[in-house]
C-alpha cells in the first residue's frame, strides 16, 4: 500500500532524527527548516484534496438540483426521454473504480478494463482488472 504524502514526510523526519542533525549547524538547520516546509506543504495538500472532495459532492448535487428543476420548469421533451435512453447505454459501459491506497472514485470504460491494469491518476499506485468472461464482473 502506498504511503500517503504526509506518512512520507514524517518518515524522512524520522530518517533525519536517527542522523542526530545538530541544529546549532548550518546544515542542520537547512535540513530541519526543509523538513518543516515539507510537512507544512504535506499538511496544506491534505486539506486542499479533502476540499476538493467536498466540492465535487457539492457540485454532484448542484448538478442534479438543476436537472430536476429543468425538468419540474420546462416538463420533459420526448426527446430528452431519448437522450436519456442513449445516456443509460453510455453509462452502461462505464464502470467506477476504488483504488485501494487513496481511497479515489475513478470512472473507466471496457476499454481501459481490458487493458488489464491502470495508473490511479490521483496517487500514481496501479489498478490491476481481471474480466470475468461469463458475467463480466470486475475485479479490482
Amino acid at each position: 500500500m502506498a504511503m500517503t504524502i504526509p506518512e512520507k514526510v514524517s518518515f524522512i523526519k524520522g530518517l533525519a532524527e536517527g542522523l542526530n542533525l545538530d541544529d546549532n549547524t548550518k546544515e542542520g538547520k537547512i535540513i530541519l527548516a526543509m523538513l518543516d516546509v515539507l510537512n507544512d506543504i504535506a499538511l496544506d495538500l491534505e486539506e486542499v484534496d479533502e476540499d476538493l472532495d467536498e466540492m465535487a459532492e457539492v457540485l454532484s448535487d448542484v448538478e442534479e438540483s438543476v436537472y430536476d428543476l429543468e425538468d419540474e420548469v420546462y416538463g420533459e421533451d420526448e426527446d430528452d426521454e431519448d437522450e436519456d435512453d442513449e445516456d443509460e447505454e453510455y453509462d452502461e459501459d462505464l464502470y467506477e473504480v476504488t483504488c485501494p491506497s487513496c481511497n479515489n472514485a475513478v470512472v473507466v470504460d471496457y476499454d481501459v478494463l481490458s487493458q488489464g491494469e491502470i495508473d490511479c491518476p490521483n496517487c500514481g499506485e496501479k489498478l490491476e482488472f481481471v474480466l470475468d468472461e461469463d458475467d463480466e464482473d470486475i475485479d479490482e
